[in-house]
C-alpha cells in the first residue's frame, strides 16, 4: 500500500495535490510520502515478529536523502552503508553509530579507519585481507572491530543479472566452502571481534526459495564454526525483497519472508540482522514529469517528457518497468512510446505501452521511483540534478535542491595557461 491516490480526478500524495508541488518546485521532481515510508518500515518489522533477536539496518543506497533517513531513524532503523559518505549521512540523520553496518566489496583503508573512529556497530568483511587490515587498524587504536565474514553461497537469486550477488562468479563475499578455514585464521587476530556470518544474494527477489536455500547453507556453516570452537552471536541475512512495479506483480510479503526466516533459523540462537532497502522506499516515491511534446511516430507517437535517463536510470540500466500515470487523467487511453530529452536512444522509458491519454503540458508520474531513483541521478547533457520533495500529511518541503547547470559550471576551472594562451 502507498499514499498516492487520485482524489476528485487529481493525483495526490497523502493530502497534497501534485499540481501544487509542480507549481512550487517545477518538474521533473521526486516526491516521497512519509506515511508510506513509516508504514513500510512497520510492516517489515511486524513481519519479523517470529524472530526473537533482530537488528534492522535500512540499506541507504536505495535512497540516501537525509529526510528519508530521519523518518526511518525515528522508526528505530539503523543503516547498512557501503561508503563513508553513506555512513556520514546516517550519522547526520540521527542514526546511532552502533546501529550502522558497513558492507561493500571495496572499502578503502581510509574508510575502514573513519568507520572505526566513528564507532560503528559492524563491518561485513568481503575478503581475508580486508579482515587483516581492519584488525591492524583496530589494534592500533586499542579496540576490537566487530565484524562478520560475508559468504557467497553460490545461489542464483533468479533476479536481473546486474543485481544478483550470490553466485560464485559475482564479486561479493568469499566462497562458502572456504569460509571456515578463513574464519580460523581471522578470528584470533587481536584487533578483530569476528562474531558471525553475513550473506546477501541479490535484490528485487520474487521467490523465497533461493533465500531459503542460501540461509540453509549459512545455518550449516554456523553449526560447523561453533563445532570448531568459534562464538557466533550475529548472522546478517541481508535484504532483497522485491516490490511490485506493475499491476499483477506479487512479491513475497514481509510476513511470508519472516515466517520462512523464523522456521529456518529456529535453532541458530543468534541475533539476526536485516538490510531492507527497496522494500521500504520503492513504492514511497514517484518521479513527477511534464509532457513536452507528443511527437508523431511511424508506429506509435512518442510522448516526450522533461524527465530523462539521467534522472531515472533504472530503465536504461536494467530494462526496468515504471508505471506511467497522468496526474489528471481524462479516462481516455493511448498507445505510445515514452522518452526523455537526453541525446541517447537509450533515453526511452517505454515502447508501445497503453497509457493515459496525455498532451503537451500535462503532468504525469513514474510510479515506484522511491528507490534507486534520485540516488543514481547524474548531470548528463549538463542537465540539473533533480530536486526531491517530502510530503507529510498536508505539508510538503523541498528536501534536496535542484542543482542548476550554473552551479555545476561554477565548480569547474579553466587552467591559467589556457587563459594566457587565449590572451596571447
Amino acid at each position: 500500500m502507498n499514499h498516492f491516490d487520485h482524489k476528485d480526478g487529481v493525483l495526490h500524495v497523502e493530502d497534497v495535490a501534485i499540481p501544487a508541488i509542480a507549481a512550487a518546485v517545477g518538474t521533473p521532481v521526486y516526491i516521497y510520502s512519509a506515511a508510506t515510508l513509516r508504514r513500510h518500515a512497520r510492516v517489515f518489522r511486524d513481519g519479523l515478529a517470529g524472530v526473537p533477536r533482530k537488528h534492522l539496518a535500512y540499506a541507504i543506497k536505495a535512497n540516501p536523502n537525509l529526510a528519508v533517513l530521519r523518518v526511518l531513524a525515528d522508526e528505530g532503523y539503523g543503516a547498512d552503508v557501503v561508503s563513508v559518505g553513506e555512513m556520514r549521512r546516517a550519522l547526520a540523520a540521527g542514526m546511532p553509530p552502533a546501529d550502522i553496518v558497513f558492507s561493500g566489496v571495496g572499502k578503502t583503508k581510509a574508510e575502514l579507519a573513519a568507520a572505526l573512529d566513528a564507532g560503528i556497530g559492524q563491518f561485513n568483511l568481503e575478503l581475508e585481507e580486508e579482515g587483516v587490515v581492519l584488525a591492524a587498524l583496530a589494534a592500533k587504536r586499542g579496540i576490537r572491530a566487530p565484524a562478520t565474514l560475508r559468504v557467497n553461497p553460490d545461489v542464483d537469486a533468479g533476479t536481473h543479472a546486474k543485481i544478483s550477488t550470490g553466485r560464485k562468479e559475482n564479486k561479493f563475499g568469499v566462497p562458502i566452502d572456504q569460509a571456515a578455514a578463513m574464519f580460523d585464521r581471522l578470528a584470533p587476530l587481536p584487533g578483530l571481534n569476528l562474531r558471525g556470518i553475513a550473506i546477501h544474494i541479490g535484490s528485487q527477489l520474487f521467490d523465497l526459495a533461493p533465500l531459503e536455500a542460501a540461509y540453509t547453507r549459512v545455518g550449516e556453516l554456523v553449526a560447523e564454526l561453533r563445532a570448531a570452537g568459534h562464538t557466533i552471536s550475529h548472522v546478517d541475512l541481508g535484504g532483497g525483497l522485491g516490490v511490485p512495479y506493475k499491476a499483477g506483480d506479487m512479491p513475497p510479503s514481509p510476513a511470508d519472508y519472516g515466517a520462512m526466516v523464523a522456521r529456518v533459523t529456529a535453532d541458530w540462537d543468534a541475533e539476526l540482522m536485516f538490510e531492507p532497502g527497496r522494500v521500504i522506499a520503492g513504492n514511497a516515491g514517484v518521479l513527477l514529469t511534464e509532457v513536452i511534446w507528443v511527437k508523431p511516430g511511424v508506429v506509435h507517437p512518442y510522448v516526450i517528457v522533461d524527465a530523462a535517463m539521467n534522472d531515472l536510470a533504472r530503465v536504461a540500466l536494467y530494462d526496468a518497468y515504471h508505471d506511467f500515470v497522468a496526474v489528471q487523467p481524462t479516462g481516455d487511453r493511448m498507445t505510445a512510446n515514452i522518452a526523455g530529452p537526453v541525446c541517447e536512444s537509450g533515453d526511452t522509458f517505454a515502447m508501445g505501452r497503453d497509457i493515459d491519454h496525455v498532451v503537451s503540458g500535462d503532468l504525469a508520474v513514474f510510479r515506484t521511483a522511491g528507490a534507486y531513483g534520485a540516488t543514481m541521478a547524474s548531470t548528463y547533457n549538463s542537465r540539473p540534478l533533480v530536486p526531491e520533495v517530502l510530503v507529510d500529511g498536508d505539508r510538503f518541503a523541498v528536501v534536496a535542491d535542484r542543482v542548476a547547470a550554473e552551479t555545476l559550471i561554477a565548480a569547474e576551472r579553466v587552467p591559467d595557461w589556457l587563459n594566457e594562451a587565449r590572451q596571447g
